[in-house]
């Protein structure tokens, strides 16, 4: 099979610094060494990866942008926003489920997000994950309702979107919420 008839899947992972997001690009080269979990450092700017996987029975070529999350680089990246949404297939928003002190912060920068797509008029697919959603923790029903109908009102409509739980125990299992 010619590498040009691979098809190609470019995968934007954004969220806060700490949320988890190089430890789901892990879980979706199905990295299982605990040790590349365990030495995981910040991300600097935007990493880049690509592989090869599955993907509705097709092989394909998946490029996965994995931006970090600290602020002085997301204001950077909402000023270009755009140019990194050429060719954009998937975009996928973590929040760490587990630091509630930060959930503001999530949707303030989601918010961001979701304007720039909105003005551009663009319609990637959109996963929101709740990470860190490990075995032992749990959340009070009514904050998790809260929190899933703040993100729920702030996605424009033409947008489809998915919100799942994920943890790197489960080496990437996750479970549909809504």
């Amino acid at each position: 099979m010619n590498t040009s008839e691979i098809p190609k899947i470019k995968i934007l992972i954004l969220g806060l610094s700490n949320s988890g997001k190089t430890s789901i690009v892990l879980s979706l080269q199905k990295t299982t060494n605990l040790l590349s979990y365990v030495s995981l450092k910040p991300t600097k700017r935007i990493e880049r990866s690509e592989f090869e996987g599955e993907f509705e029975d097709k092989k394909t070529k998946f490029y996965i942008w994995d931006f970090g999350g600290q602020e002085i680089y997301r204001k950077e990246y909402l000023n270009r926003f755009k140019d990194y949404l050429i060719g954009t297939d998937k975009i996928i928003y973590v929040i760490d489920i587990q630091d509630s002190k930060r959930y503001d912060t999530a949707l303030k920068y989601l918010d961001q997000i979701l304007s720039v797509l909105k003005e551009e008029d663009l319609n990637a697919d959109l996963s929101i994950f709740f990470h860190k959603f490990d075995a032992n923790f749990t959340i009070e029903e009514s904050i998790l309702n809260s929190l899933l109908d703040k993100i729920e009102t702030k996605i424009p409509k033409h947008i489809e979107f998915n919100i799942f739980k994920s943890s790197i125990f489960t080496v990437f299992q996750k479970g549909l919420l809504r």
